[in-house]
């Protein structure tokens, strides 16, 4: 019984070792997340591990690599997930038909109230936008963030 409880306890420790490990900071460069992240902040991100299934929720603050040059890195939240259908209609999010809430949007920063038909999200890819729709380069433009990039998850302050 003793060997058994100290082997939890390693394991345990071990295990809340390598979470701490995979905790860093970031400093964000850019306007695209405005107005809760703005540039120059300091972001704490959960890196995933290596083959780790990620576990990603709509509304996060995702880091990824851009797709269209993987030397470069990107921070956007997460709005589509796979199999589900985004459309934005003057500036709105509808999820399969349905308007998404998206109180971290402020209506100054949305101006353009810009239009996009439906994209199906395929399977292990993600729609990505940045809070501040006006000035920010996203799926809108460049396509589907496929799940291999994605590496971190930024940590709410």
């Amino acid at each position: 019984m003793k060997s058994t409880t100290l082997l939890v306890i390693i394991l345990a420790a071990f295990s809340f070792g390598c979470n701490f490990e995979l905790k860093e900071t970031v400093v964000f460069q850019g306007t695209s997340m405005l107005p809760g992240i703005r540039d120059g902040d300091r972001l704490t991100v959960e890196r995933f591990g290596e083959g780790e299934k990620l576990s990603l929720n709509r509304g996060e603050v995702i880091a990824f690599w851009y797709p269209d040059d993987p030397s470069k890195s990107y921070i956007k939240r997460l709005i589509g997930l796979p199999g589900e259908t985004v459309e934005i209609r003057e500036g709105a999010v509808f999820i399969n038909g349905n308007k998404l809430e998206e109180p971290y949007v402020e209506a100054q920063r949305n101006l353009s109230k810009a239009s996009k038909p439906p994209e199906q999200v395929k399977a292990h890819y993600y729609y990505v936008l940045g809070d501040n729709r006006d000035a920010s380069s996203d799926s809108r433009y460049w396509g589907l963030v496929p799940e291999k990039y994605i590496y971190a998850k930024v940590i709410p302050r």
